[in-house]
Parts: C-alpha cells; sequence; structure tokens
C-alpha cells in the first residue's frame, strides 16, 4: 500500500520523505489555505520533492472553468495529479484531462455509485474519505471495501486512494481491504510508530541497563 502525505507543509513532507515514507502528496484549498503559502509556489516545491504523484486542486465549479485552472496546474510539473470534485462537471473534466494523459485524482467520494462513475471517467484516483462518513455515523471503511470489490470485479484501472484517515486504525484497516493508497496527515503517519507496550519495553531495557554500568561508547 502507498503513503500520501495529506498536507502542504514542506517541512513535513521533507521529514517524511527522507524516510521514505510518502509515496504522493494531496493537497486541497484548506492545506493551502493552512500552509499561508501561493499555491503554485508551495506546489512547485513539493513536485520537486517528491518524485510520486502530488495532487494539485481546481477550485472552480463549472467543467470549462475546471479544465482551465487544472491545465495551468499541470504545468507545474510532470507528477502534478490534477484534482476534481465527484460531480457531474468534476466528471466532465476528469475525462477531459485523462483523454489528454494527465493523473486526475477525483476527489469527495462517498458512495460506490460515485466511484463507478470515476472510474468510467478515466480518474487515475478516487478519494473516498473515511473519517466524514464515520462522522455521521456511516461506515467509511465499508464504503472502501465495496470499491475495491467493484473495482476487482470489472478490472477498473482507477487506485483506491483512501482519505479523510483519522486514525492508525483507518491506516491498518485501510491496508487489511486492499486500499491501494491511502493518504494521512503527518501526525497519524508518525503515530504508526507508537504501542504503549513498545514504550514499556524499552523503559525496562533503560532501566536494565543502567545497573550494568556498561557504556557501548
Amino acid at each position: 500500500m502507498k503513503f500520501f502525505v495529506d498536507t502542504a507543509d514542506v517541512a513535513a513532507i521533507k521529514e517524511l520523505n527522507d524516510l521514505g515514507m510518502v509515496d504522493g502528496v494531496t493537497t486541497n484549498p484548506s492545506l493551502i489555505l493552512k500552509s499561508g503559502r501561493d499555491i503554485l509556489e508551495v506546489t512547485r516545491e513539493i513536485c520537486d520533492m517528491v518524485s510520486g504523484p502530488v495532487s494539485a486542486e481546481v477550485v472552480a465549479t463549472e467543467a470549462k472553468d475546471m479544465i482551465t485552472e487544472g491545465l495551468k496546474l499541470a504545468k507545474i510539473a510532470s507528477n502534478i495529479a490534477i484534482k476534481v470534485p465527484l460531480t457531474w462537471d468534476g466528471l466532465t473534466a476528469c475525462k477531459a484531462f485523462a483523454s489528454e494523459g494527465h493523473m486526475v485524482n477525483v476527489t469527495l467520494c462517498f458512495s460506490a455509485a460515485q466511484a463507478i462513475l470515476a472510474a468510467k471517467a478515466g480518474a487515475s484516483f478516487i478519494s473516498p474519505f473515511i473519517g466524514r462518513l464515520d462522522d455521521i455515523n456511516l461506515d467509511g471503511m465499508q464504503l472502501i471495501e465495496d470499491i475495491r470489490t467493484i473495482y476487482d470485479n470489472y478490472d477498473f484501472k482507477t487506485e483506491v486512494l483512501a482519505a479523510s484517515i483519522r486514525s492508525v486504525n483507518h491506516v491498518t484497516d485501510c491496508a487489511r481491504v486492499g486500499a491501494d493508497v491511502i493518504t494521512a496527515p503527518p501526525a497519524v503517519i508518525k503515530s504508526m510508530a507508537n504501542h504503549v507496550l513498545t514504550d514499556k519495553g524499552l523503559d525496562q531495557f533503560l532501566k536494565d541497563w543502567a545497573k550494568t554500568g556498561q557504556k557501548i561508547v
């Protein structure tokens, strides 16, 4: 399973990328706002740092304007994945981009029916939002599983990019049901290393080592 990091924070991306934990990056208007930087500038810097896909999102709502914005974003770097919302206009733009060989990430997916349309329109990635479904007492993980099954049934090439990841359990459950990619905030990815028994065991080892009075260097 590939790890995309969901942020426009260049320092956080670099830390994870240096450890080989970044296969791509996803951004959105909210993350660009949080970064406080110009979208073209920060996206270009991320693309230079990361070899995998970097999702940059259009903000227009009509297909014609989405296409204009998307083509401008695609000029930033060859690894740009143009991100469009799962609306009819978004699907229209997706088809136009895919027909010209551009990677497309169709975002804000909340149903398997939507995911089928995105695959038919040529999406490179479909981004179902797990956490936001969980927030309204629906099963976000079941959606990932349903899309995986449907895509496998018909050999759709669109990759399942699980988004709105809120916890380590979301990550491991996505791996279990066969998501191709997860995109998560840096804090969630880093927290995958944490376990209370690891901390407890390390603490005991250090206490026992101190009692030996030895040094390695």
